[in-house]
């Protein structure tokens, strides 16, 4: 494996759900050609619906992006096509439609959103990947999501997203190990680490000098030059960071 530290995860700052704005939807393929017409790497989030499709979205409900009542996971392919984003023409796009649409032109940082029984969205996103002839990583929330990758395509590189946990619905047990990363050693051992940036530095981020550190989400000037003498690259939006 090269040398992550000089590769395009710390060399080009990265989009958060692609170069989004008030009349580009976020995770969109308008927002993600954007990024790529700018030269910025693209991240995205995964999840699965009903039919075991995989596709790019970030909240688990259809209320803020399509203004619809339901939940993403029981939609199938079908209502993709239909379902618009607000104010937009835009569909839900799958994994598959993304990596057509890329192509290789930026490289991605896929967000495995998956809070359940890891495998059947890993596996898929792994499946997905296998003929990608682009740059892309992986990283989640979830160690055992990364591990999942770490056991059945340790090639591909992952990371560990933590933080805070201010105002996330989980047990004080979950929290805790979660935002000290407890389980980066014997659990997903990633490649590199995505945190938050506004709790940036801290003492749990400190000991890992060996491996990259990504700081998300940083969406402002002022905040990237505060935050960049603290970590290797950013995951932005709503500003322009010089390349």
């Amino acid at each position: 494996m090269e040398d992550i530290f000089k590769s395009w995860l710390v060399e080009i700052p990265i989009a958060h759900r692609g170069l989004h704005d008030k009349n580009i939807p976020e995770n969109s393929l308008s927002a993600f050609s954007k990024a790529i017409e700018k030269g910025y790497a693209i991240e995205l989030d995964v999840q699965l619906i009903s039919d075991g499709t995989v596709v790019v979205f970030h909240d688990k409900s259809l209320s803020r992006l399509i203004g619809n009542d339901g939940y993403v996971k029981f939609l199938n392919k079908e209502d993709l096509k239909i379902l618009k984003f607000k104010n937009s023409k835009e569909h839900i796009p799958t994994l598959k439609e993304v990596l057509e649409l890329v192509d290789g032109k930026t490289p991605l940082l896929i967000e495995i959103k998956n809070e359940a029984k890891v495998g059947k969205l890993e596996q898929s996103v792994i499946d997905l990947l296998k003929n990608y002839k682009g740059d892309f990583a992986v990283q989640s929330f979830n160690p055992f999501s990364l591990q999942y990758f770490k056991n059945h395509a340790p090639e591909i590189l992952r990371g560990q997203l933590s933080g805070s946990f201010k105002g996330e619905k989980l047990s004080f047990i979950k929290k805790f190990l979660l935002k000290r990363m407890a389980l980066n050693k014997n659990v997903s051992e990633p490649n590199f680490i995505s945190y938050e940036s506004t709790t940036l530095p801290n003492r749990f981020v400190k000991k890992y000098k060996n491996i990259p550190l990504l700081a998300w989400t940083v969406r402002s000037k002022e905040e990237y030059m505060k935050v960049i003498k603290y970590c290797d690259n950013i995951i932005f939006e709503n500003f322009i960071p010089e390349i």
